[in-house]
């Protein structure tokens, strides 16, 4: 396999109507992950995911993303239909591949998987950490400011497909 591949699901629930105002949102709020770990503690704008995760060669995209859904949320995906919202490359060379579907779930529901670390680093010590240590409901603007810079089209797509 040439690079990295990853693989989530952009959950989404229509509000009724832009109700922000001015903020383009079209009444579409997504649904994303803080990334979990000392790297990301003290990081907002930039620093939020849609719910993903690699996958290996052996296994296709669709199921990776609802695997990965699973396992960072610790809920089961919503009923319905995925939509494809293609791919992008990411800064570091990872090609992220999303799909949105349309559902809900409670944030306080979620109880998120976890990965181990060496933390501080050198310190031969680990430790365990949440892949997403909290989730959120954001309208599309807010949203454009919270995801990493790489997912953004991603919240292009979408909007595009909430609007046709």
């Amino acid at each position: 396999m040439a690079g990295k591949r990853s693989a989530g699901i952009l959950l989404f629930r229509r509000t009724g109507g832009g109700t922000d105002g001015d903020s383009g949102d079209s009444g579409v709020e997504v649904l994303l992950g803080h990334m979990g770990g000392p790297f990301w503690a003290r990081k907002d704008a930039a620093a939020w995911s849609v719910v993903k995760g690699e996958y290996e060669e052996d296994e296709g995209p669709a199921a990776a993303a609802r695997r990965e859904f699973t396992e960072e949320l610790g809920l089961p995906v919503p009923d319905g239909e995925l939509v494809p919202l293609g791919e992008v490359r990411q800064s570091g060379g990872k090609l992220v591949t999303v799909w949105a579907l349309e559902g809900d779930l409670d944030p306080a529901a979620v109880v998120p998987g976890t990965f181990t670390l060496e933390w501080p680093k050198g310190s031969g010590t680990l430790r365990e950490f949440p892949e997403l240590d909290r989730v959120g409901w954001f309208g599309l603007a807010p949203a454009r400011e919270k995801i990493v810079k790489g997912q953004r089209p991603f919240l292009d797509r979408l909007a595009e497909h909430a609007a046709g």
